[in-house]
């Protein structure tokens, strides 16, 4: 079939391609009840002009911390005016400035001058503003974890958390989200005597829950018909050993557009397969694009050595290269092997019978370090 072919087919095996979107609230967002309760918990005193809690949402990625957080913000704010919720997405603001800027865009409807404009006056407009409308500050810090590499999390933490004591009368709250299971980081001993938050754990999707999930996907994506329960059975069991519910969604998503170039009106084992072979590669990609200075250099260190590396022989050689000591070596090996591109395998050695041997989960050939 040639490209004419596929740009004049018109028959589409999609219903609502959007279905697939990363962003994609699904209209019945299930098995999330307990933690959006824990959340609503949270923010209940500030409907009753009450002092709302802080809290860390912890779960690995793609177990629904956003969509639940969104979910629970839309419904606070259809069922009061008092409280301001702001979510920030901390891969893409990264700075004090950038974070008060979404701040201040939600309160006031657009965002402020990029110069000219000192911080401190637009600080000021944002909490004279909540103090004179008598609203409570609600701000989800989504991906903190990247305030804490571009060193200013201590600084947005403390500025929002110790408003009212400038401000009289201002509350204000925090939810922390991540995807590291252990909240390492630690904040400054100002900032952690304000910020004591309560912790709401999202656990991975069981097969069950990731089946549903897919199948509500498939319903509001393909046309009936264009998708057997034998393909989602397996797309599903791929998405289980993945622990990654992005990793079956973006499969249904190329599993159509394969099955669609190929002007089939159903998705064949072929084009699961093709789909699966085309995934591997670009996840592989996307996940070394977003590794540090020091997973990176951890990560080569891997790929150059022929052999199985323990992790004793490891740190030596990571050392030696960062400077780096034992704490930081097993927190970006933790990170390696959390985002799939390790494996560790304890050897009964070392102290306490520790070692691991540590093996690489790809081809190191077939890309780029």
């Amino acid at each position: 079939m040639g490209i004419e072919d596929i740009l004049m087919h018109d028959e589409s095996l999609f219903q609502n391609i959007n279905a697939f979107d990363p962003d994609y609230v699904p209209p019945n967002y299930n098995f999330r009840d307990t933690q959006m309760e824990a959340m609503a918990m949270s923010i209940r005193p500030a409907m009753r002009r009450g002092q709302p809690s802080n809290a860390v949402v912890l779960g690995s990625p793609a177990t629904g911390k956003t969509t639940a957080m969104r979910k629970v913000f839309e419904l606070v704010e259809k069922n009061t005016e008092k409280v301001v919720c702001v979510y920030i997405n901390c891969q893409i603001h990264t700075t004090k400035f950038g974070i008060f800027s979404q701040i201040h865009k939600k309160i006031f409807g657009h965002a402020p001058p990029e110069t000219g404009v000192p911080f401190s006056r637009i600080y000021d407009q944002i909490m004279k503003k909540l103090q004179k409308d008598s609203k409570t500050l609600i701000v989800a810090l989504d991906d903190i974890n990247y305030l804490f590499q571009s060193n200013n999390a201590n600084k947005v933490v403390y500025d929002l958390l110790r408003a009212y004591e400038e401000y009289p009368g201002v509350k204000t709250s925090i939810f922390a989200i991540l995807s590291d299971l252990e909240f390492k980081y630690a904040f400054d001993k100002n900032v952690s005597t304000v910020f004591i938050p309560q912790e709401i754990i999202f656990p991975l999707y069981t097969y069950p829950e990731i089946e549903a999930i897919l199948r509500d996907r498939v319903n509001a994506g393909f046309f009936p018909g264009v998708l057997s329960d034998d393909i989602l059975e397996q797309i599903s069991m791929y998405t289980l050993e993945n622990g990654d519910l992005r990793v079956g969604i973006n499969l249904l998503r190329s599993c159509g557009n394969i099955a669609e170039a190929d002007a089939s009106r159903e998705i064949t084992q072929e084009h699961f397969e093709k789909a699966i072979e085309s995934l591997v590669s670009i996840n592989i990609i996307e996940t070394l694009n977003n590794l540090s200075d020091n997973e990176r250099t951890l990560l080569k260190l891997v790929a150059d050595y022929e052999g199985v590396y323990t992790t004793g022989e490891l740190f030596d050689l990571f050392k030696e290269e960062t400077g780096n000591g034992k704490s930081s070596f097993n927190r970006t090996l933790d990170k390696l092997e959390f985002v799939r591109l390790v494996d560790t395998k304890f050897t009964g050695k070392g102290v306490k019978g520790n070692s691991r041997e540590i093996i690489l989960r790809f081809n190191p050939d077939d890309y780029e370090l």
